[in-house]
C-alpha cells in the first residue's frame, strides 16, 4: 500500500504500519526504512503529513542522520507537514531537533505553536538558554495553551520569571491544570494564599465544573506539603 499510485491508499499504508502491533513494534526498523525512503520522494502534504506523524509514533531510537532527515522540512511551507514535523519530533533530545522546534514554537499557527511548546517544555529534561527564551517568548501568547505550556516548562527549568506570570494568572482566577503543575513545580509557598482565595471564591459557585474545584484543592494540598518538607529541612 505504500507503494501505491494512489496518495489515499499510501497515506492509509502509513498510517497502519505507524501504530501496527504491541510496543516494541514489530518490523519497526523495516518499517522506518519505508519512511525514510519515502521521505525522499514523496511531495503530496497529506501524505508527508502522515508519513511525519507515523515517524513521531517510532521515533524512540532514531539516528542522527533520520533526525536530520525530519527537521530539513522546517523549509516546507504546508501547513499539514509542519503540524506532523512538530509531532515527529516531539520527546527527542537532540540539538537539531530542539532548535526546529524552537522555531516552530513561534509558527503563526496555534496548534503548531502550541505542540512545539510542549515539545521543549515538557518533553526533553535539556535546560539552556536558548530553550528558556523560547519558552518565555510564549509566556504571553494569545493562545491560552501554548501559554500555559510555556510556563509549565520555565517552572520545570526553575526560572524565577514565571514566578510574576504565574501570579498574574492565579489573580486572573485561571485554574487549568497545566498552570496548577506549573505552581507544584515551583513549590513557592507565596502562592497559597491566592490559591486558597481563588478556591474561597469559587467553592460554592454550581456553574464551575467540580473537577476544577478538586484539581485546585490537589493544588493546594501538594503545595502545602511540599513547602513544609523544604520548611523542616
Amino acid at each position: 500500500m505504500t507503494k501505491s499510485d494512489n496518495p489515499k491508499i499510501r497515506k492509509i499504508g502509513i498510517d497502519i504500519l505507524a501504530q501496527l502491533g504491541e510496543t516494541p513494534r514489530p518490523f519497526l526498523n523495516d518499517t522506518l526504512k519505508v519512511y525514510f525512503d519515502l521521505l525522499d520522494v514523496e511531495t503530496n502534504p497529506d501524505v508527508l503529513m502522515s508519513l511525519l506523524y507515523s515517524v513521531g509514533h517510532n521515533n524512540d531510537n532514531l539516528s542522527k542522520k533520520q533526525i536530520d532527515k525530519v527537521c530539513s522540512f522546517i523549509s516546507n511551507e504546508n501547513d499539514w507537514v509542519k503540524e506532523g514535523l512538530v509531532f515527529a519530533l516531539l520527546g527527542i533530545d537532540n540539538t537539531n531537533a530542539i532548535k526546529t522546534l524552537i522555531k516552530l514554537s513561534s509558527d503563526k499557527l496555534s496548534h503548531v505553536r502550541d505542540w512545539a511548546t510542549f515539545g521543549l517544555g515538557s518533553q526533553i529534561e535539556r535546560n539552556n538558554k536558548y530553550i528558556r527564551e523560547a519558552l518565555w517568548e510564549r509566556v504571553n501568547d494569545k493562545h491560552q495553551e501554548t501559554k500555559l505550556e510555556a510556563i509549565m516548562g520555565l517552572a520545570k527549568r526553575n526560572d524565577k520569571r514565571v514566578n510574576k506570570i504565574i501570579r498574574d494568572e492565579l489573580i486572573n482566577q485561571e485554574h487549568g491544570i497545566l498552570l496548577l503543575e506549573a505552581v507544584i513545580e515551583t513549590q513557592n509557598k507565596e502562592f497559597l494564599p491566592l490559591l486558597r482565595n481563588n478556591l474561597n471564591t469559587i467553592i460554592d459557585d454550581n456553574s464551575i465544573d467540580f473537577r476544577w474545584k478538586k484539581d485546585l484543592q490537589n493544588c493546594i494540598d501538594e503545595l502545602t506539603k511540599l513547602t513544609s518538607v523544604i520548611e523542616t529541612r
